[in-house]
């Protein structure tokens, strides 16, 4: 049987596996920062916290090994401008630019938690709410700049995968109602 060598095109699979990966990865991390922030759960525990932080950890080096693959690829050849300067590659330039400002904002992010007593939880915070913008563009840059999203399949499990964080996006983000304390005494 003949037919195209997988090892001819190892960099553009390692490639796409990582970018997956990656973006399943953000994707969870995504949700259960929002999960924690929405108020759904009576008890978020250090577990929760634990299960963000490792896999938005893991996500960055998910996003890393994307890019650098992305280096080895024999038709793309972007060189490292074209993994590291948003707009500056010539394949698909708003789509794969907005995955690199993406694959940024979603380092300094998931670094900023290091960080957030020099800076001020205040300012982490208002900082740490901006992580949605950031999966927006990696959404935009999955579903214009990858390859598989042209497979129905794929497209569809990339946007079914945003359904939940869109959902609690909606929950975090609308008012809750005012909820009157009982006086005490009274059951």
């Amino acid at each position: 049987m003949t037919g195209p060598n997988p090892v001819d095109y190892a960099w553009w699979l390692a490639s796409r596996a990582s970018g997956i990966v990656a973006l399943a990865l953000i994707t969870a991390s995504v949700m259960v920062g929002l999960l924690m922030a929405s108020k759904l759960m009576r008890r978020r525990g250090r577990g929760l916290r634990r299960v963000h932080e490792s896999t938005a950890l893991t996500g960055l080096v998910a996003i890393a090994v994307h890019g650098i693959t992305l280096l080895g690829d024999a038709w793309l050849h972007p060189g490292i401008v074209g993994v590291t300067v948003p707009f500056a590659i010539a394949y698909r330039p708003l789509s794969t630019g907005l995955g690199i400002v993406a694959g940024y904002l979603a380092a300094i992010f998931a670094l900023s938690f290091y960080v957030r007593r020099r800076i001020g939880a205040r300012r982490w915070r208002r900082m740490h709410r901006l992580t949605v913008v950031a999966y927006a563009m990696a959404l935009v840059h999955a579903l214009g700049a990858g390859t598989d999203t042209s497979i129905p399949a794929v497209r569809t499990a990339v946007l079914v995968s945003a359904i939940p964080a869109v959902v609690l996006l909606a929950i975090r983000l609308v008012p809750r109602p005012f909820v009157r304390s009982a006086p005490q005494g009274a059951r």
